[in-house]
């Protein structure tokens, strides 16, 4: 009787992972990391050709999308239909209203997706894949606008289309030429460049932006500081004649590893951290926050971002920001801004607004 690891499923996964492993040829890291540079330098070069190329017809066809009076409707097949993908949801993310509509399935019923207004977006590499003169043929029964994107110049898309956008006929980064990788990199790049030129176009604001992005990290970043600075209850200020012993109760007690030190005005003139009281740890018990303290400070402005305080944070490497309302021209000589809260590394982490 076979025991459960005897059993002949097992034994066949198992010889087939020994043939596998035999026929696995030993690769030095130096192969491996050739073989990756090797492919991001091809599909470099391949960009750079694509921003020579640049020329009239890609104004036009932003002026296009701008047009249009209702969706831009994007249709690719295969790998070109994943980048399809990609390119509309970069359109949606950005002020223009897309979707995507698989071409196949368009001729399966799904051409009630394209209607009248809609500018029709089409990304082929060859240009010539025959799944989409159903689409392409609708679109030109309803008189919508297409935009072809493709590497040849007669292909059936370049030929159908209203403003051609061609493609660089470079060579795919796979070593067999076959895979698509070269040419699925061009498509996503014109696609980006499509959608944030039209953007920018638009004057989308980052309030627009917000609204579109309200989850996530993207989210995040893009909500006002005050949605995650803790308020006035809980700043760590002391005076700058404030003997060090009382300064360390302070941070003590509001556990950001900062004290803000303040003077008359009530303005911030400098910051004490952990750092600080390691490099004055010999004097600490005999000095004032003054003789400790750090000036010029970092600070954010209270209308800032989120997203500004995360900048400030990772290029200064510090943990904590005091949050300020006061204007730079308001400012005396050695004035950092009125403290109105501040925010902690660990706010960011949180699932929502402090």
């Amino acid at each position: 009787m076979l025991s459960k690891a005897d059993t002949p499923g097992n034994a066949a996964r198992k010889a087939a992972a020994t043939r596998a492993a035999d026929a696995s040829p030993a690769v030095s890291t130096v192969e491996l990391l050739s073989h990756g540079r090797t492919v991001i330098q091809t599909e470099a070069k391949a960009l750079g050709d694509l921003s020579a190329m640049l020329d009239e017809r890609f104004a036009e066809a932003v002026r296009t999308i701008l047009a249009t009076p209702m969706r831009v409707v994007v249709t690719g097949m295969g790998k070109s239909g994943h980048i399809g993908r990609k390119i509309a949801a970069t359109f949606a993310a950005t002020g223009t209203p897309a979707i995507f509509v698989h071409p196949a399935e368009a001729a399966h019923g799904d051409l009630g997706m394209l209607v009248a207004g809609d500018t029709l977006l089409v990304v082929s590499n060859s240009g010539n894949t025959a799944e989409l003169r159903p689409i392409l043929a609708h679109a030109a029964a309803l008189g919508c606008a297409v935009i072809g994107m493709a590497s040849r110049a007669e292909s059936l898309v370049i030929r159908r289309a209203d403003v051609a956008l061609m493609l660089p006929q470079a060579r795919e980064a796979c070593p067999a030429n076959i895979a698509p990788t070269t040419s699925t990199t061009l498509m996503l790049a014109l696609g980006d460049a499509l959608a944030v030129a039209a953007m920018r176009a638009r004057g989308v604001t980052r309030e627009r932006l917000q609204a579109l992005h309200p989850g996530g990290a993207i989210g995040a970043r893009l909500m006002p500081i005050a949605d995650f600075m803790r308020g006035a209850e809980h700043l760590p200020l002391v005076a700058p004649d404030r003997p060090m012993r009382e300064v360390l109760v302070t941070m003590t007690e509001k556990s950001l590893g900062i004290a803000g030190v303040v003077d008359d005005e009530g303005m911030l003139i400098g910051v004490i951290t952990d750092g600080d009281l390691r490099r004055h740890v010999d004097r600490l018990l005999t000095s004032t926050a003054r003789e400790v303290m750090t000036r010029r400070p970092k600070t954010i402005e209270v209308g800032a971002r989120a997203g500004d305080a995360l900048a400030v944070l990772a290029e200064s490497r510090i943990t904590a920001l005091f949050v300020v309302d006061a204007p730079a021209g308001a400012r005396r000589e050695g004035q950092a801004g009125r403290p109105v809260g501040i925010v902690h590394i660990h706010d960011f982490a949180a699932p929502g607004p402090v």
